[in-house]
């Protein structure tokens, strides 16, 4: 269940936010795409809460656009924590799934996958400036993006990080969902340094990695090759 206070603010912002038109799009402080270039994934809590803001701090003083906060296996408390931590950063920090808890925490924004509120029904409860991100492997997904700032599109390449999201799309389909969204699009599942440029030249607009810098030995290292290499 949601925590009472985090599930209080989405309450609260629905009675006060809900509008009569349409959706708008972000008008975050944080630019989109240029915050899309390089998105680092949390993996894990290893090193507790401290040691993950110690890694994506070093992941942002090597180049990385944005940090997105990953941690499936914690209930909605101990994720508020580990995204207060956070939010300090100077990246836009978005919290995969619970946009109630990015609210409470006073993150960027949120990133919703199959399951989770839609994008365009999440948009009518959220304030300005609040960045929504969509997981999209599907046409289907892809038609239940409007609202979203971005979409992350993937697997593109065959990855052992999530399991649950099924078989590789390749390039290919890569490009022709990019261009069904009409969405600036992150590349996500199984990029590395020796296949990044093909997710980009296939219209991604940015990647996003998790092990490829969160389980670096040198988080900041790996980051700025990265960064460097995509010209960040």
């Amino acid at each position: 269940m949601d925590p009472p206070h985090t599930h209080a603010v989405v309450a609260g912002n629905r009675q006060q936010e809900h509008p009569a038109t349409s959706p708008q799009l972000s008008d975050s402080r944080f630019p989109i795409p240029d915050s899309l270039r390089l998105v680092a994934i949390t993996d894990d809590l290893r090193d507790g809460v401290d040691g993950l803001r110690e890694r994506a701090a070093a992941a942002v003083r090597g180049g990385a656009t944005m940090i997105q906060l990953r941690l499936k296996d914690l209930d909605p408390r101990e994720l508020l924590v580990a995204a207060r931590v956070l939010v300090s950063l100077p990246v836009p920090v978005i919290v995969n799934d619970r946009a109630d808890v990015a609210l409470a925490a006073g993150a960027a924004g949120a990133h919703v996958g199959v399951g989770d509120i839609p994008a365009h029904a999440l948009r009518r409860v959220v304030p300005p400036g609040f960045i929504i991100g969509a997981s999209v492997g599907t046409e289907d997904e892809a038609a239940s993006s409007a609202g979203a700032d971005y979409v992350g599109i993937g697997p593109v390449f065959p990855t052992s990080t999530r399991t649950e999201v099924g078989v590789a799309l390749g390039l290919t389909e890569l490009t022709r969902l990019a261009q069904r969204t009409g969405l600036p699009a992150v590349a996500i599942g199984g990029i590395n340094a020796s296949n990044y440029r093909d997710a980009l030249g296939a219209g991604a607009c940015g990647i996003a990695v998790i092990r490829a810098i969160f389980a670096a030995p040198d988080p900041e290292r790996a980051a700025r090759e990265l960064s460097s290499a995509i010209g960040t």
